[in-house]
């Protein structure tokens, strides 16, 4: 059986439903984006959203596609950092309940916990304090973490160190294993613009990219962007919100439709959309077929709040597969 490793920041995910946009405004947080703040910020937006609707569950880009993963039946495991604290016992738990085998480094900061704040159209905005996660280091790694694996999903928001992403590929690479890369928002894709190409490149065999990352990092619309990316690997999968996504390997272009949704909150469509992916892709079946099931996680995970799928709705799914 294919088996898959994520490397990511360990987060813990407040998801919270705000009444107007106007908050954003107040908290200097651009609609739509992923901002890293300090610990008294973050604990200030905390203060301040209280009161609204709130759920909490383990989150990050690529636990949130571990996870998907594993509920699909897939053998997986994470590498992150994680504090002694209550935030992180509650990240270790919650994957481990799910089958996830963890390698969580402990640190003595703050596990790191990320505010979602989805406005009334279900778009959202994360304020991040990575505490902990950030101290995941080149060093942390061993080549034992990646042993018996098949593929490494790596998130783009470990951007904050270039090293260890670097040597995680390329551990990665010298135990075997294929390379997935979900790049991160678009604004982080800007500002490391130069390491993102160099690191798909080297390493990436697969490249998840929304059309602003695509954007961001090539300067090209959908399309064209798409097959820049597919140059430099050997899978390139552009997502284009309601208008699906778009697939290039082996110099064939393949259109993937949305799937109709009642759209709650879009936290983490495109993180269950790589499960699917991957989880096609890792079966041998057709790409076609692996952007409809990455589609149809991708829609049963925005119709509820927060980036997890309930149970009732992973019936559903593995039923339609």
């Amino acid at each position: 059986m294919k088996k898959v490793i994520g490397i990511g920041n360990a987060l813990v995910d407040l998801m919270t439903r705000i009444e107007s946009d106007s908050l954003l405004e107040e908290l200097g947080l651009p609609k739509g984006s992923m901002q890293l703040v300090d610990k008294i910020v973050s604990r200030n937006i905390i203060e301040k959203t209280k009161n609204l609707q709130r759920t909490v569950a383990s989150g990050g880009g690529a636990a949130n596609t571990i996870h998907g993963l594993s509920r699909l039946g897939i053998s997986s495991g994470f590498i992150g950092k994680i504090g002694r604290d209550e935030m992180g016992r509650y990240f270790k738990e919650d994957m481990e309940k799910c089958n996830i085998h963890t390698c969580l480094l402990e640190s003595d900061a703050d596990s790191g916990v990320a505010v979602a704040l989805v406005s009334p159209d279900g778009e959202r905005t994360f304020a991040v304090h990575l505490g902990a996660a950030i101290e995941l280091s080149a060093k942390d790694l061993k080549a034992s973490f990646f042993h018996g694996y098949n593929l490494l999903h790596i998130e783009g928001f470990l951007l904050q160190n270039y090293s260890l992403i670097e040597t995680a590929c390329d551990m990665a690479k010298k135990n075997g294993l294929k390379v997935s890369l979900d790049l991160a928002s678009f604004n982080v894709v800007e500002a490391h613009r130069d390491f993102l190409t160099y690191i798909s490149k080297e390493f990436a065999d697969i490249i998840f990219a929304n059309e602003e990352e695509a954007k961001a990092i090539t300067g090209y619309q959908p399309e064209d962007a798409l097959n820049h990316i597919a140059e430099w690997c050997d899978v390139a999968v552009v997502k284009i919100g309601e208008g699906g996504s778009l697939i290039k390997t082996g110099g064939e272009i393949f259109k993937i439709n949305s799937q109709k949704s009642n759209v709650v909150d879009t936290t983490g469509a495109g993180d269950l959309y790589a499960s699917g992916f991957l989880f096609g892709l890792l079966n041998e079946i057709s790409i076609n077929e692996c952007g409809r099931i990455g589609s149809l996680l991708g829609k049963h995970v925005i119709e509820h709040i927060g980036a997890k799928i309930s149970e009732q709705d992973w019936d559903i799914i593995k039923k339609k597969i």
